[in-house]
């Protein structure tokens, strides 16, 4: 099922997600919904919190190709280093692209959508990918790491297009 996504300067954006007790047919369901809207939308990743469902799930494919899906559930970084700055986007801030620095090599552990622990390490796009789902999570935008002129800016963008 096609999941509506919120956009910014929406505040459900901002809520914590809350960790995920127990991997059953719900967050499977929920999974398969999420990938499925970010595929639809589309997408390259996408955070419960985006589709106002506040547990701590990502689903991410980086693939061309659309076959190489990743979900993690309960997603944590235990190491990183480096640095890199990324061009990111965000499917609640559509249309809007900035550059935002980020650890260039993380490692993560995380449950998969059967429930088991594993790890997996990144970097380059998978890295940055990872890194901004899981700010979602925290109720952080990409928006969040740029100067407030641009915030300011995009958040006048914003409002003049919706129309407060």
């Amino acid at each position: 099922m096609i999941l509506p996504i919120l956009h910014y300067p929406d505040v459900r954006l901002r809520t914590v997600a809350k960790p995920v007790e127990t991997v059953d047919d719900t967050i499977k369901t929920l999974v398969k919904d999420m990938f499925e809207t970010m595929y639809q939308a589309p997408g390259i990743g996408l955070a419960a919190t985006q589709i106002d469902h506040h547990q701590r799930i990502i689903v991410i494919d980086i693939s061309d190709e659309k076959n190489q899906p990743l979900c993690l559930i309960n997603p944590e970084i235990i190491e990183k280093d480096g640095e890199i700055d990324w061009e990111e986007g965000c499917l609640s801030v559509p249309d809007y692209y900035q550059c935002v620095k980020r650890a260039n090599h993380i490692k993560v552990r995380a449950l998969n959508q059967q429930g088991k622990t594993f790890e997996i390490e990144a970097d380059e796009l998978l890295g940055v990918c990872i890194q901004h789902e899981i700010d979602h999570l925290d109720g952080i935008l990409f928006i969040d790491h740029l100067s407030k002129l641009k915030q300011k800016r995009l958040l006048e963008k914003t409002k003049k297009v919706i129309k407060y």
